[in-house]
């Protein structure tokens, strides 16, 4: 009995595995006629279609090129376009040259300050020299702008006892800024010492180590060429305290015996100064120490005339400007 029943399971289970087997097969079969059946008859027609066809609205159907796009037909007199860029400003912008309504005076038009014309008074050495009873002084005086100014420039010294002599060089001259760190100038000069006027020009500016250096070169109407050379440092040593050393040497390129002048180099002059500046550095008394000496040939011509080769004096002055 037990037999039987094994038998019938195995038959029942063989016939199922076989039914299964013979569905799937023609599922696939159906699948694969279902494909191969397809054909361009069951696609739709794009025969009639071509590029030329697809046009769109405003543009010539002969062409697709971007130049046959005919914009108008397009109405654009409804379009609201005050918000963008180029439309009437709101009533609270600002002036469109950022003035705010002030105005620019007897200019007229916004201007770069370096270009306005001004002038101004400095005064380096304004001072007493005790040993010699003598005042010198340093000034000059400009008009113009940044790049380009008229100079009025003098430096001296005036005696204060006996025939009360003045010493002094006066130029007026033309500047302009020939680099970064640069000045030149050319224009004339008269010289009391000589009694003669001359052809000035020159160059100062700063050298490295802030170094503010001067060198200026005269001809006189005789033929006699003058060179002066300075060199000055401002040694701060806080907000107000400086200490300014000074060196000058003057040289000419022929003999005057009338005017004890000797080729060459004649004179050596170097000057120490303490200032205290004050009112925004626009005025500061000083003290100081000065000492002169001649040079070369100049030496024996002062021994010759009874004058002293080497002199030195201390001094006390204001310097200023404005």
């Amino acid at each position: 009995m037990k037999i039987h029943k094994v038998n019938i399971s195995m038959t029942l289970l063989s016939v199922s595995v076989l039914l299964v087997m013979s569905i799937t097969q023609a599922n696939a079969a159906d699948h694969s006629n279902a494909t191969n059946n397809m054909n361009k008859s069951d696609m739709p027609d794009m025969s009639g279609m071509k590029d030329d066809s697809m046009t769109m609205p405003g543009m010539n159907d002969d062409s697709t090129d971007d130049s046959s796009m005919n914009m108008s037909d397009m109405d654009m007199s409804d379009m609201d376009m005050s918000g963008m860029q180029g439309g009437e400003p709101p009533s609270d912008a600002r002036n469109p040259d950022y003035s705010n309504g002030v105005s620019y005076g007897r200019y007229g038009k916004p201007v770069m300050e370096g270009s306005l014309p001004t002038w101004g008074v400095s005064v380096s050495k304004l001072g007493y020299l005790f040993d010699d009873d003598a005042i010198n002084y340093e000034t000059e005086a400009w008009v113009g702008t940044d790049s380009q100014r008229i100079m009025l420039r003098s430096e001296g010294e005036i005696q204060t006892k006996d025939d009360k002599d003045i010493d002094s060089l006066t130029s007026l001259s033309y500047w302009q800024p020939l680099g970064i760190y640069w000045n030149g100038q050319a224009g004339v000069a008269y010289d009391t010492k000589n009694d003669k006027p001359a052809i000035m020009t020159g160059i100062e500016g700063t050298t490295p180590y802030f170094i503010d250096t001067e060198a200026r070169a005269y001809l006189y109407t005789d033929g006699q060429v003058r060179l002066d050379l300075e060199a000055e440092y401002q040694w701060r040593l806080d907000q107000h305290w400086v200490v300014i050393p000074e060196v000058e040497l003057t040289a000419f390129s022929k003999d005057d015996t009338d005017n004890n002048i000797t080729k060459g180099f004649n004179e050596l002059e170097t000057e120490v100064r303490l200032t205290y500046e004050t009112l925004s550095r626009q005025l500061a008394p000083y003290v100081g120490y000065r000492y002169e000496t001649a040079l070369g040939s100049a030496r024996g011509q002062q021994r010759q005339l009874g004058e002293n080769v080497n002199s030195s004096s201390v001094t006390a002055g204001v310097k200023f400007w404005f």
